[in-house]
């Protein structure tokens, strides 16, 4: 039982991603995050985009 455990703490460790800092909207302020798309950043509370 405890090496079901164990394995199951050691997929969740390995199954987090590390944070990345997002970028915030130029427009909306610091509490609006940009969002990543392929080509683009976009904003969807305003409508801004940046292609990257």
């Amino acid at each position: 039982m405890a090496e079901k455990k164990e394995a199951k703490a050691a997929k969740k460790e390995k199954a987090a991603k590390p944070y990345q800092k997002k970028r915030h909207c130029p427009k909306c302020g610091p509490g609006v995050n940009l969002a990543a798309h392929k080509n683009r950043l976009s904003c969807g509370k305003c409508g801004y985009y940046e292609k990257k």
